[in-house]
């Protein structure tokens, strides 16, 4: 590390005691756990004052090494998708994992730990699905397909009717009524793979899935499939939330492997083609559940707070281990990490695991709801729901209490020590569950890791613990335990 390139700036103010006081050799090269120990002590002690840019890159370094050799994150991701599971709201697992959560956070630690309830919407998938396609010189062919989410079922009888193939909600509209009705839509729109953004590629395409249903049923279809919202060839349908409609009957809706896509794609050029569908799954009364939040609360300024949290229910496919379960572990660290190295904080911080992200966001809105009735101030509202893969970056986006200009110069004056570990701040950014706190927040920001393999694994069977590598999750961990830590130390320059 060259320790020049990290000299204090004008406008964070040195400490009497810091670490580069000490004689390089006699600090730099004393064993860790006695570097560590002088860290923990200067840090406390400097706890009503801001501690030097040297300290503070001293004390990120130890917040790599550790969290890269004890591999916490990891380990409690493997219990959460290996013992428990996937944990779709409204789900006995969800449950299951809500309690295990609450009594992990309850051995850290932390100064409070408690469930905020929320009632939640619970669908069920039923029996797996049937898609059979009928074609002339081909036959009946099984295709593999996963219902979306909140999507009606078709009965024990299921449905047969004639495909039509169209790429686009637009197009959709552009037929006649007759050429739809009684019929079955098939969305055919590929992510597109040209653009560097994944997540860009995925919102290109995603209106199909939740909006393409209910403009399917205005035609006078009787159900549809869709290509899967995915960035490869498999044989791996993808799920995930479709709308529903209150003025019209909403239809069976499901999701086609990629594969079997460009299967039915190719047979519809040769001819008329019929699928015949069968799904049992139905929307149930809405549950109880819970948003589980621990706490350590701030020594000099303890009514602002700085939020970390993922969303902790995935669909019940898969184990989720990406899409959540890889944020919650995230955060969950962030706290974990600061308590055991001795670390004081100024401002309270939270993590928070919302429930209900991907079918209804309640537990984001039941959490904001709370702080704007209690005004509680988010100093910070950071997310993690992009994945378990090497971080990249910060997006930040300003709260209604805050200037996005003035934070982020106010940010870049710190970020400098996150160079090492090639991360840096980019406007834009947040997350969908801190998205309804923004009215009591300064800076909203959310981690974006690279996101090259996420639309791989997200929402399908492949979501598993086998394809999260240890250290780019203790990657993720440590960059957010790092932000945190400047966050707390240095403010938001409001």
């Amino acid at each position: 590390m060259d320790e020049g390139k990290f000299a204090p700036s004008a406008s964070l103010a040195l400490p009497p005691f810091h670490p580069s006081a000490f004689p390089p050799f006699s600090y730099i090269y004393l064993p860790m756990s006695i570097r560590l120990l002088i860290l923990c002590c200067l840090l406390s002690a400097q706890s009503f004052a801001q501690i030097s840019q040297d300290s503070a890159a001293f004390f990120i370094k130890d917040i790599y090494r550790q969290t890269y050799t004890e591999m916490q994150a990891y380990k409690w991701l493997t219990t959460l998708t290996k013992d428990i599971g996937n944990r779709l709201a409204g789900s006995e697992n969800s449950l299951k994992a809500i309690h295990w959560a609450k009594a992990t956070m309850d051995t850290l630690g932390f100064d409070s730990v408690w469930l905020q309830p929320v009632m939640v919407p619970h669908w069920e998938r039923g029996d797996k699905e049937q898609v059979l396609m009928i074609a002339k010189d081909v036959g009946a062919t099984q295709l593999k397909a996963f219902a979306l989410g909140n999507s009606p079922g078709t009965g024990n009888n299921g449905v047969r009717a004639e495909v039509v193939e169209v790429q686009s909600i637009e197009d959709l509209r552009a037929l006649p009524d007759n050429a739809v009705d009684g019929k079955i839509v098939f969305f055919n729109r590929a992510m597109d793979l040209g653009q560097l953004s994944t997540f860009s590629a995925y919102g290109g395409a995603a209106d199909q899935r939740t909006t393409g249903p209910v403009a399917a049923a205005e035609k006078g279809a009787i159900a549809v499939v869709i290509r899967s919202l995915s960035t490869r060839q498999d044989d791996f349908p993808h799920t995930g939330m479709t709308q529903l409609s209150d003025e019209i009957e909403n239809i069976p809706s499901l999701a086609l492997s990629t594969n079997d896509a460009v299967v039915l794609s190719n047979a519809l050029k040769k001819g008329k083609v019929e699928l015949y569908i069968r799904t049992t799954c139905k929307m149930l009364e809405d549950n109880m559940s819970y948003n589980v939040i621990g706490e350590i609360k701030g020594k000099t300024n303890p009514d602002e707070i700085i939020l970390i949290g993922g969303h902790f229910d995935s669909w019940d496919v898969g184990e989720g281990a990406h899409d959540d379960g890889s944020g919650c572990m995230h955060s969950m660290e962030v706290l974990y990490r600061l308590h055991k190295m001795g670390y004081q904080p100024k401002h309270t911080l939270r993590c928070v695991f919302f429930i209900n992200e991907e079918n209804g966001l309640r537990g984001g809105k039941a959490y904001a709801d709370s702080a704007i009735i209690n005004n509680e101030y988010h100093m910070a509202a950071i997310e993690s729901d992009a994945g378990g893969f090497t971080p990249q970056s910060f997006g930040c986006s300003a709260g209604a209490l805050a200037s996005l200009d003035t934070t982020m110069a106010h940010m870049n004056d710190f970020m400098e020590l996150l160079e090492p570990y090639d991360l840096e701040l980019k406007a834009g950014g947040g997350g969908a569950d801190i998205g309804p706190l923004k009215p009591k927040t300064g800076v909203m920001i959310g981690l974006r890791p690279d996101s090259s393999r996420y639309f791989d694994y997200h929402h399908s069977d492949a979501d598993v613990l086998e394809n999260v590598h240890p250290r780019e999750l203790a990657s993720g961990a440590a960059a957010l335990t790092s932000l945190v830590f400047l966050l707390d130390q240095y403010g938001i320059g409001k």
